[in-house]
């Protein structure tokens, strides 16, 4: 089964933790030993994995991708978006997680991030939680 998480972004460019909405779809599963396939279909956006528990270095990851990928280059894609779509490259569209004992097994800082590079939009995170 694949479950969907709708997340309605604010900002032009921001990480969302999606960690505890994919930890409860995990718990709701019964799964206790797998993998959790995380996927976003959109050529904008990202997932990452990275430290949750103190904002600011979400924030400074966006300073710093939002200073490597100006949005003053001369981009030749008609839509003014580009600097998005190098922003989703670099970051990728997946991520898989192990589960072990009921969990997602992240350490203890690692938090799952949806990023955006091109909102506010509403966007879509496929979830596939799988026993083995």
């Amino acid at each position: 089964m694949i479950h969907t998480l709708s997340l309605r972004t604010k900002h032009r460019t921001e990480l969302v933790d999606i960690t505890g909405e994919i930890q409860e779809l995990v718990r709701q599963s019964g799964v206790e030993e797998g993998v959790c396939h995380i996927f976003q279909a959109h050529t904008t956006a990202g997932l990452t994995i990275n430290e949750n528990a103190d904002p600011s270095v979400a924030a400074d990851i966006l300073m710093v991708l939002n200073k490597i990928i100006s949005d003053k280059e001369a981009y030749r894609h008609l839509e003014g978006n580009s600097p998005a779509h190098i922003k989703a490259c670099l970051m990728g569209p997946q991520l898989t997680v192990l589960v072990s004992h009921g969990s997602l097994l992240l350490g203890t800082w690692q938090g799952i991030f949806f990023s955006e590079f091109d909102g506010p939009r509403t966007r879509k995170v496929h979830i596939k939680i799988m026993a083995g």
